[in-house]
């Protein structure tokens, strides 16, 4: 079974209580996420998977209102969440997509999910060299992988991102990457920021068709320039770099310790 796990909090530093932030009355950053990757062909089943404070308790209503499952999990070490969620399911493959994309293209998705389908790798994705914006990555791996991953990841940036041990244990796993035809990934629609937020408010006020695809935004992005320039100062990863510096620690107090 394809099991689509998304990830979703409440507590983001930088733009707390995003993902329910409404991006049209009454249709938030999650909603149009779910409204987008329904659109998928392969995938059988979408779970949430949120944390297990409190303040994620609004995340586990939402998605309960909209007839999903729901999985809460440790809200540091999303790695555990993840691997608990897809057992828990009896996921044998796994599409990982967060919950700061709700303009995840479908077509895109499922892309990445028919290269996975139709060849021996663990692990595909389109993230691994960039050439697509930031807001349409996709990832998918096999259970096994995932385990693999929750039985021997040490460093936090592995615990906290998911996948950081799989890529970086080329020789254990076999990875493909999917390119674009032309490098366009200094676009972004990822919200990780309050300008982020606003960008994506202006798309979806301008772009009525449903699914909204990465050439519609490519489109409207060419015939209106001005609205790139909405979020183009922002850091992309700013989260993931975070995390690298607290392995340095983490090898650091191993070494003293």
């Amino acid at each position: 079974m394809i099991g689509c796990i998304i990830q979703a909090r409440m507590g983001s530093s930088r733009l707390p209580g995003k993902v329910l932030k409404e991006l049209e009355e009454g249709k938030s950053i999650l909603f149009y996420l779910l409204k987008q990757i329904k659109h998928s062909k392969f995938i059988d089943k979408i779970v949430i998977a949120t944390t297990d404070l409190d303040e994620d308790d609004k995340i586990s209503n939402f998605a309960k209102s909209k007839g999903l499952e729901v999985f809460r999990g440790n809200e540091k070490n999303v790695l555990e969440r993840y691997y608990k969620c897809a057992k828990k399911f009896n996921f044998s493959t796994i599409v990982r997509i967060t919950g700061d994309c709700p303009l995840i293209d479908p077509q895109i998705v499922d892309v990445v999910i028919k290269k996975y389908k139709e060849n021996t790798f663990d692990y595909v994705t389109n993230c691994l060299k960039r050439t697509f914006p930031y807001g349409t990555e996709v990832e998918i791996f096999s259970f096994r992988s995932l385990e693999n991953a929750y039985n021997n990841a040490e460093l936090p940036s592995e615990k906290e991102h998911v996948t950081p041990y799989i890529r970086n244990h080329e020789n254990k796993f076999r990875i493909f990457n999917i390119e674009n035809k032309e490098d366009i990934s200094n676009y972004r629609w990822v919200v990780d920021e309050r300008n982020d937020f606003e960008l994506v408010k202006e798309i979806v006020s301008k772009i009525k068709t449903s699914p909204i695809l990465m050439r519609d935004i490519l489109q409207l992005l060419k015939s209106e320039p001005n609205l790139k320039k909405i979020n183009i100062n922002n850091i992309p990863n700013e989260g993931y770099f975070k995390s690298l510096k607290d392995d340095g620690k983490f090898l650091k107090s191993k070494k003293t310790g």
